[in-house]
């Protein structure tokens, strides 16, 4: 598709059909040819803040979130549109600057009418800041404007899994579940809500359905191992941590840390012999003899 020259962009018609040609690109996953038709869009009408977002969008779609403030920013402050402060927020949050990101969205979730991707953004900062009760509120009035939002569900159980409210939370990715049965955090914020209940079963098959979906969920597969431990299924286990520890030996750390936490960890004779047992080709004749 050609990009318009900057002189027919001074022109409004041409302008607005440049930035809808933008937009459809982005939708296309061509974010690097948005970016380039909303520079010729800006480069012809100086400070446009649509041109600006799109140029925003298109750096937050390759995830450049550091470029992506300044053009998001400006366009937010010309204009008092949720949909760009929310953008604008999703720029700071991805570059670690949450306050910056609560001041936009508490602007752009006292809009009306009511922009409901403010609200989850709001929900996940505030979540991200500790602030529990707040990200409830903001999740909950969100779902109070669109009670099948399944990822406002999703983020609201998060809310409860930190708030140690495994019941809670088990009843939001249940309701997330209803809509998108193959949800993979919400199978995963369910299979953590079952282990917090002591459900170990019900919760591995959760791990086991999320790793299904997405073979290399580091998180799924630890809290696979946790829970076959608590079932007493520990060679299985060892075998979930060793094939991770052989192909990432990053996440030795992390398997280390389930096999001697996991309910039957105290009944390991020696941390040496914990840590021996994750070494991809232990025996299991070798490793139960460390366990009772």
């Amino acid at each position: 598709m050609p990009t318009p020259n900057g002189r027919a962009l001074s022109n409004l018609a041409a302008r607005d059909d440049a930035i809808q040609q933008a937009m459809a690109a982005l939708r296309a996953n061509r974010a690097d040819q948005a970016e380039h038709i909303g520079r010729a869009v800006l480069a012809a009408n100086p400070n446009d803040p649509d041109a600006l977002h799109v140029i925003g969008i298109s750096l937050l779609a390759r995830q450049r979130w550091s470029e992506a403030v300044e053009p998001l920013q400006e366009a937010a402050g010309a204009c008092c549109d949720p949909i760009m402060e929310t953008h604008c927020a999703l720029a700071f949050r991805q570059s670690g600057r949450l306050r910056d990101a609560l001041t936009w969205l508490e602007r752009a979730a006292s809009r009306e009418p009511v922009y409901p991707q403010a609200l989850l953004e709001l929900g996940v900062v505030l979540c991200a800041m500790q602030r529990y009760d707040d990200a409830e509120a903001a999740l909950q009035r969100g779902l109070r404007h669109d009670p099948n939002a399944v990822e406002m569900l999703v983020e609201l159980g998060g809310v409860y899994i930190c708030r140690a409210e495994p019941a809670n939370a088990n009843a939001a990715f249940t309701r997330a579940l209803a809509r998108v049965p193959a949800h993979p955090r919400a199978l995963h914020g369910l299979g953590t809500a079952l282990l917090f209940e002591g459900a170990f079963a019900r919760a591995a098959d959760c791990f086991r359905r999320v790793l299904a979906l997405q073979p290399n969920h580091v998180r799924a597969l630890l809290d696979l191992a946790h829970s076959l431990f608590e079932l007493g299924q520990h060679d299985e286990a060892l075998m979930h941590l060793r094939t991770l520890v052989a192909a990432m030996p990053e996440h030795y750390s992390k398997a280390l840390h389930v096999v001697v936490s996991s309910g039957r960890g105290r009944f390991w004779l020696r941390p040496s012999a914990a840590a021996a047992a994750l070494k991809p080709h232990a025996a299991a004749t070798e490793t139960r003899g460390n366990i009772h």
